[in-house]
C-alpha cells in the first residue's frame, strides 16, 4: 500500500523579486483578510506593495531569500526516510503562498497514485489562517483535478511530548549561556493574530500558551522568568499581544538579558 503524506508549512519567497508576490499572496487570503472581493485584493495590493521595501531588506540579510523551502524538503526527506522503515510512504511539501503550492503538489500526488493520503500542517498551534485555510486550499486543488483518495488530516499537536521536549532541550543551553550576564527572560515568540480572530472562536492563542506552559513545565529552571509573546502585526485592527518588540523593549527596561523561542508559524 502506497501512502502519500503532505507536509504544509506557510512558505517565503525564493528570490527578493519574489516578496511582494508572495506577500500579496498572503494578504488576499480570505482566512487573513476576511473582506470580500474586489476590497480584499485591494488591501492585500497595498500592504504587500507598502511592506514589501521593508521585508526586501530582512531577506537581503538572510541571503536573499528564505530558508523555509529548504528547511522544509530537510524534514520531508528525513520522515520519509523514517516512514520507509515501517512501509510505502512519499513525502511532498507543498507551501501555502509561495512555491511550491498545492494546485502543483496535488498533480505530483496523482502522478504517484497513492492508495491513501495523510495531510500534516507543520503549524503545532491550529487556527483558521494557518491549517484549516491550507486544508481548504488542498480540498479545492484535488477537486481541480479530481484526485480522490482516502485522507486523513493531522489537526495539530501544541502539547505533543516530543515536540515541547525539543524546544525544552534547545532553550536550556541558551539560557544557561544567557545566565552568565544574570537571570534571564525567555521571550515565547509567536505570530499573532487580529484580537477579533481569536474572539471568534479561533483556539490558536489558547494552544500557543498551552505549548509554553509545557515546555516551561520541563525545562528544569527554577522559578522560571517569562514572557509569551506576539509579532508582525499589520493593519489598523488590534491584535492579541504584548507583541514582540514591546516585551524585549521592556526587558531592556528592567536590565535582564533575554532569549527569544520562536514557539509558532512564521515565514
Amino acid at each position: 500500500m502506497k501512502t502519500a503524506v503532505i507536509l504544509f508549512n506557510l512558505g517565503g519567497p525564493d528570490s527578493l523579486k519574489a516578496v511582494r508576490p508572495f506577500l500579496f499572496n498572503l494578504f488576499k487570503d480570505p482566512a487573513i483578510i476576511t473582506l470580500a472581493n474586489p476590497i480584499r485584493l485591494l488591501i492585500a495590493w497595498l500592504i504587500s506593495s507598502r511592506r514589501s521595501g521593508k521585508a526586501k531588506g530582512i531577506y537581503a540579510q538572510m541571503g536573499g531569500k528564505s530558508p523555509i523551502l529548504e528547511l522544509t524538503q530537510q524534514q520531508a526527506n528525513a520522515l520519509e526516510e523514517r516512514l520507509n522503515k515501517l512501509g510505502n510512504y512519499k513525502v511532498f511539501v507543498s507551501m501555502r503562498y509561495w512555491h511550491p503550492m498545492s494546485d502543483v503538489v496535488a498533480k505530483n500526488v496523482a502522478q504517484y497514485d497513492p492508495d491513501k493520503i495523510i495531510l500534516l500542517p507543520l503549524y503545532p498551534q491550529y487556527s483558521t489562517t494557518t491549517t484549516a485555510s491550507s486544508f481548504a486550499n488542498w480540498d479545492k486543488a484535488c477537486e481541480k483535478i479530481a484526485l480522490k483518495k482516502p485522507t486523513s488530516k493531522i489537526c495539530c499537536y501544541p502539547t505533543e511530548h516530543n515536540f515541547v521536549a525539543a524546544h525544552a532541550r534547545l532553550i536550556r543551553d541558551a539560557y544557561w549561556k544567557a545566565a552568565e550576564a544574570g537571570k534571564p527572560r525567555i521571550l515565547f515568540s509567536a505570530h499573532g493574530l487580529p484580537e477579533k480572530t481569536v474572539a471568534g472562536g479561533d483556539p490558536y492563542q489558547f494552544q500557543v500558551e498551552k505549548t509554553v506552559a509545557g515546555i516551561v513545565q520541563i525545562l528544569s529552571v527554577d522559578q522560571v522568568d517569562y514572557s509569551v509573546c506576539y509579532q508582525s502585526r499589520v493593519g489598523p485592527l488590534k491584535w492579541i499581544g504584548p507583541s514582540t518588540e514591546e516585551e524585549i523593549e521592556r526587558a531592556g527596561k528592567d536590565g535582564v538579558p533575554i532569549v527569544v523561542v520562536p514557539v509558532a508559524f512564521v515565514s
